[in-house]
């Protein structure tokens, strides 16, 4: 940890969803901070635009639920905060500065249906063009952009689940070799280089700010494997004294960590050992955000949201009484039920407006 802290970037991986990985991450920051308190901390749930509102927390000049909200967190990112919180107060406990590492989603977005090329400079967000990817880093988006096709997602660009479900796979098997021909997966790789470099910009931007810093970048771990993703934006930048660390679960998958993935990998229990809550509810829906409300893309098979005979194509008004006009509006309302409860759903379906009842179990299987 002695000669991490002499690093110019330090990158801790993460698997978004895995609450050993983020107490992980935290106490990698308590350590490297010991060992050199001139620090900064990137996070890849953060888009530009938030900025102000993650140094006015830093400053302890805001409350954890205005934080959540004016960092836009629901909107934005999605995943639960409580994984992520333990980070966050650390940085506002030691008054360390956190770093918005993101764009927001709509450029990434918008390359993956035109590709960079096609993108003006002005909506660029400032960015330069992206070093070229890898054979080795294509080859691992391809399998990515395969296992999407085969749920049935829409593959635009990055790892993150966008609906925060995945449908049945398919039996369909597509192969590597027409994937990796195909232009629609040269625009997925454009727009995965565009995130792995909006990232890697924003801090050789805060090392470049701030001499003898030492940046520590939190983020998903398909954008450093193997140093593919960001640590090579970052040496196209000029920054090449990165270190990547890792953390892998006991058992099977440390018998399975290939080699150059990282320059430290760290065992941690996986996450049955220390999941103590009931996994969240979910309807088991496809969704996304349309003009007068959120649209059913998909209703998962033995779902809540079949059995309540929700149908693709219905807009979800209202939920719980409250009007819905974001998917992540939905998501938060769903995330708040209790075991054992009733959501009434007011839809429009075609000419008609319906009022359904999701009926929630007595008990949510704790499993991923």
């Amino acid at each position: 940890m002695a000669e991490l802290s002499k690093r110019e970037i330090v990158l801790l991986g993460e698997s978004h969803t895995a609450t050993e990985h983020h107490l992980w991450q935290a106490q990698m920051l308590a350590s490297l901070h010991a060992h050199n308190p001139n620090i900064l901390v990137g996070f890849e749930a953060f888009p530009r635009a938030v900025q102000p509102s993650l140094e006015r927390w830093s400053k302890g000049d805001l409350s954890e639920s205005h934080f959540l909200e004016n960092t836009r967190w629901n909107e934005v990112w999605r995943y639960d905060p409580k994984l992520y919180m333990p980070l966050f107060h650390f940085a506002r406990q030691n008054r360390i500065p956190i770093i918005a590492l993101n764009v927001e989603r709509q450029l990434i977005s918008r390359v993956s249906k035109v590709g960079w090329d096609a993108i003006p400079e002005t909506a660029r967000e400032g960015l330069t063009d992206p070093a070229q990817a890898s054979e080795g880093y294509r080859l691992a988006l391809a399998k990515v952009y395969q296992e999407k096709l085969k749920h049935g997602i829409e593959p635009v660009g990055g790892n993150v689940d966008k609906y925060k479900e995945l449908p049945e796979p398919s039996e369909t098997q597509i192969d590597l070799p027409f994937i990796m021909g195909s232009t629609e997966f040269g625009r997925f790789v454009a727009a995965q280089l565009t995130w792995d470099r909006a990232m890697a910009e924003a801090m050789a931007k805060a090392k470049n700010e701030t001499p003898g810093a030492l940046v520590i970048g939190v983020l998903g771990r398909g954008h450093i494997e193997h140093g593919y993703g960001v640590p090579h934006q970052l040496a196209d930048l000029g920054l090449s004294d990165v270190s990547i660390l890792l953390p892998v679960e006991v058992g099977e998958a440390c018998e399975r960590i290939p080699i150059g993935i990282a320059d430290a990998v760290f065992l941690v229990d996986g996450d049955e050992i220390t999941r103590h809550k009931l996994k969240k509810p979910k309807l088991g829906i496809l969704i996304e955000t349309a003009e007068d409300g959120v649209r059913v893309l998909k209703v998962m098979v033995g779902s809540i949201a079949e059995a309540a005979e929700l149908a693709a194509g219905d807009i979800v008004k209202n939920a719980a009484g409250l009007p819905v006009k974001q998917f992540s509006e939905l998501v938060e309302i769903i995330q708040r039920q209790a075991p054992g409860t009733w959501l009434p759903l007011d839809i429009r379906r075609g000419d008609q407006e319906l009022e359904i009842v999701a009926k929630f179990p007595a008990l949510v299987e704790n499993s991923e």
